[in-house]
């Protein structure tokens, strides 16, 4: 193994990377015989833990999508990266309606004999390619230092969830598995959600200590007062999606995912043929009574930026993250 090890060193060292990566690559991943194609892999991988967002836009349909490792959770950059390509798809002429989804991860790199097994991006209840949105970020919620960083990491949802409620274009949500926290925010927001089967629900923030200040408003506009308490009060059950569905937070649930994709994929194509108009004064009246919301939602960001300084908070995420 000490010749693999330097092996991959070596390779590292052609490749110019840094020793942070060659430790965690050194780790994780397979050498040997295969060293130069694991750490090229590797090399592919790391640049995917920051996660990413993108958008495109063919005959008047928006696709913007975002991936992160850990169970599609949202770190700040994600979050600023998904409302500005909502807002840049409600600028342009070009979309007349906008998919919202999320992106299953890659296959798993293959691992070294006698290397770490354990899943870095491994979330409670949720399992790799089955996740929406695992809200969220727990590595960042525990760097949160201040008030300020706190109250700036929570606004970032409050971006989201007012740029797609000002955009003048339909948003649809696909819902291909779980989500928990600001994944139901995100659900909530859309105008009209479709999930599958298996895509339940779940609001945690208060076991974390803190609760769903920020995403609330969109989640009780769509659920109601009675819906929305359940869902906060009980942080650890899980609602199922017939459950989301009678409560109006999904429009439909499908058996697949291949049947969720043909769902959005038709209603998308009717709603780019329809009149774009008649939409953005649709979107303006269901949405109406939420004029506050740029104010409102960024007031509750603050009262989560300050919840999360707690020790309470901060000891359940270490606790959390020391047994993932």
């Amino acid at each position: 193994m000490a010749n693999c090890k330097v092996g991959v060193l070596i390779n590292f060292n052609v490749l110019k990377l840094t020793e942070g990566i060659r430790r965690v690559v050194n780790k994780y991943y397979l050498c040997g015989s295969q060293r130069i194609t694991s750490a090229l892999s590797a090399v592919k991988y790391i640049k995917m833990q920051n996660g990413k967002v993108e958008s495109k836009t063919e005959n008047g349909i928006a696709m913007i999508s975002f991936f992160h490792p850990q169970s599609n959770s949202l770190p700040g950059e994600i979050l600023r990266k998904l409302a500005n390509e909502i807002t840049s798809a409600g600028n342009n002429p070009e979309a007349k309606v906008i998919i919202l989804r999320s992106e299953s991860p890659t296959p798993s790199l293959p691992v070294r004999e006698g290397a770490s097994t354990a899943n870095p991006s491994r979330r409670e209840g949720f399992r790799m390619g089955l996740t929406f949105c695992a809200g969220a970020s727990f590595d960042e919620l525990i760097s949160i230092k201040n008030f300020e960083e706190g109250k700036k990491f929570f606004s970032g949802f409050s971006f989201v969830i007012n740029e797609i409620r000002k955009a003048p274009k339909f948003v649809i949500a696909r819902v291909q598995g779980k989500a928990v926290g600001g994944g139901v925010g995100l659900a909530a927001a859309a105008d009209y959600t479709l999930a599958v089967k298996d895509a339940s629900v779940r609001l945690s923030e208060l076991a974390l200590g803190i609760g769903p200040f920020v995403v609330g408003p969109a989640v009780e506009r769509k659920v109601g007062a009675s819906a929305f308490t359940a869902l906060t009060i009980n942080p650890g059950e899980w609602k199922s999606a017939d459950w989301a569905r009678e409560k109006g937070l999904y429009a439909d649930i499908l058996p697949s995912v291949e049947d969720l994709d043909k769902a959005v994929s038709e209603l998308a194509i009717k709603l780019s043929q329809s009149s774009s108009e008649a939409m953005a004064q649709l979107k303006k009246v269901m949405w109406e009574g939420t004029e506050n919301w740029d104010t409102l939602l960024v007031e509750r960001a603050e009262m989560s930026g300050r919840l999360v300084l707690s020790e309470y908070t901060k000891k359940y995420i270490e606790k959390f993250k020391s047994k993932s």
